[in-house]
């Protein structure tokens, strides 16, 4: 899975048409959706900010990997009301995001709580992390224990040459 960022050094002339425009209407336009992002397991996790967004207007699709996420926040005044300020975002919000061939798009789950939308995209089974167990000829099963070779020379000032990782080489 791949996230698309805003671009901060994109199409000026579109920034610019942007600011016109709210200018004009006097009315800001939608920025994008904040996000966060995770890796379980299981599989993704995404939780995007939406605070005073009906969760009936929220649209969530998939097609040829592509997840896209838009939702709608309404003024709370009305055409020809006295606004005196309108600093929150209003309009229709979009997030796209480039799901990988892992993500099982068929059993992506949401649910939007305190202004959070909140969705779990699963890994297919086919990618999820799974233990494969050894066997010997004999239908038996056998444990493998790996033993660490004894360190040539002392490493300086104490420090242990066992980090954990493993390197080799094939012949």
């Amino acid at each position: 899975m791949s996230v698309l960022r805003f671009d901060p050094f994109g199409d000026p002339f579109r920034q610019m048409d942007r600011l016109t425009n709210q200018l004009l209407s006097g009315t800001r336009t939608p920025m994008g959706m904040p996000m966060d992002v995770w890796q379980t397991d299981e599989g993704f996790h995404v939780c995007l900010d939406l605070p005073g967004v009906d969760p009936d207007s929220v649209d969530i699709t998939t097609e040829r990997n592509v997840l896209t996420i838009s939702a709608e926040r309404r003024a709370e005044y009305q055409p020809g009301q006295n606004v005196l300020v309108a600093e929150r975002p209003q309009g229709t919000f979009t997030r796209q995001l480039q799901l990988g061939e892992t993500v099982d798009s068929e059993n992506i789950r949401a649910s939007y709580a305190d202004g959070v939308l909140h969705l779990e995209l699963p890994l297919t089974q086919a990618a999820q992390p799974r233990r494969i167990q050894v066997q010997t000829a004999g239908g038996g099963e056998t444990q493998i224990e790996v033993e660490a070779e004894p360190a040539e020379s002392a490493p300086p000032s104490g420090e242990s040459t066992g980090s954990g990782s493993v390197s080799g080489s094939e012949s």
